[in-house]
């Protein structure tokens, strides 16, 4: 356990920021979930649409440090290949 004033308070910190990048991290597994129905579905709409939102999650994650800046540009440039084609 924690001695010090500053070191309980980082703990609480460490706590509060693991909950929210796990929340995070759901939504975008929740995002690529939905891209991926949609590439089955076939509808270009409904992918246009849901890749447009995973996108938005994951330019906002990375800003964070949350996600690796090369893992962000490989799956923006598989959803640019879906849109395309």
């Amino acid at each position: 356990m924690a001695n010090t004033k500053s070191a309980q308070k980082y703990i609480r910190k460490t706590e509060t920021r693991t909950l929210q990048n796990r929340q995070v991290k759901s939504r975008l597994k929740t995002l690529s979930k939905k891209v991926s129905a949609a590439t089955e579905s076939g509808d270009k709409d409904a992918i246009a649409e849901a890749t447009k939102g995973y996108i938005s999650a994951l330019d906002k994650a990375g800003k964070t440090g949350l996600v690796h800046a090369n893992k962000i540009a490989r799956h923006k440039a598989r959803c640019a290949n879906l849109t395309s084609a």
